[in-house]
Parts: C-alpha cells; structure tokens; sequence
C-alpha cells in the first residue's frame, strides 16, 4: 500500500471516532433541550440520522477493507491473522486505528527508511 493510500485510510478510520462525538454531544443537547422545552429534538433527528446510517456504513466498509488486508498483508504472523481477524470484528471502531498503526503506517514506514 502506498504512503497516499494509508493517509487516506488512516482519515477514514479515525471518522467514526469524530462522528462519536458528534453523536453524544447531539443526545446530551437533545436531553438539555427536552427538559428546557426549547428546539425541537425530531428536527435534530433528521439531521443525525443521515450521519449515523453513513457512519454505519464507512464502519462495514472498512472492516471489510481491514480483514481482507489482514490475511493479504505478509507482515503479520500467520498464527496471529486470525486473531486480528476476531479483533477487528468484534472490536471495530477501537481496533482498526490500532491495526492501522501497527501493521500498515510501521510497514510503510520501514519500507521508507
């Protein structure tokens, strides 16, 4: 993979986190304006809902991106792609940035020096 593409990959895997905060900043409002009786919290739904499935989505796609990378990817021990494998499904939005660190930025990063 080229330094370009893992930049690429590397913002999109750090969007859910971003889009997180964005979601809980969107309930804590939600709740301050419910109990204040200001704004109306279904208009507020019907912007984050949009967000929310793309979010879904960009999530399916990369993990898709990430298993399919971990059993082409040579510099992981073939004991171990397993694991990451299970890794990366069952912990998604955590465990993607850190296969992303370890096993594609290091390797490109090694390539280069």
């Amino acid at each position: 993979m080229s330094k370009r593409k893992a930049i690429i990959l590397g913002f999109f895997t750090v969007l859910p986190f971003v889009y997180f905060i964005l979601f809980l900043s969107f309930f804590i409002f939600s709740f301050i304006s419910m109990s204040s009786n200001t704004g109306n919290p279904v208009d507020m739904f019907k912007l984050i809902l949009p967000l929310h499935l793309s979010t879904m989505l960009l999530i399916m796609v990369l993990m898709i991106i990430y298993i399919i990378d971990v059993f082409k990817n040579n510099a992981i021990n073939s004991d171990k792609k397993a694991l990451w494998a299970i890794v990366l499904f069952f912990g998604n939005m955590i465990a993607m940035p850190i296969y992303w660190y370890l096993n594609i930025w290091k390797v490109i990063q090694k390539k280069e020096s």
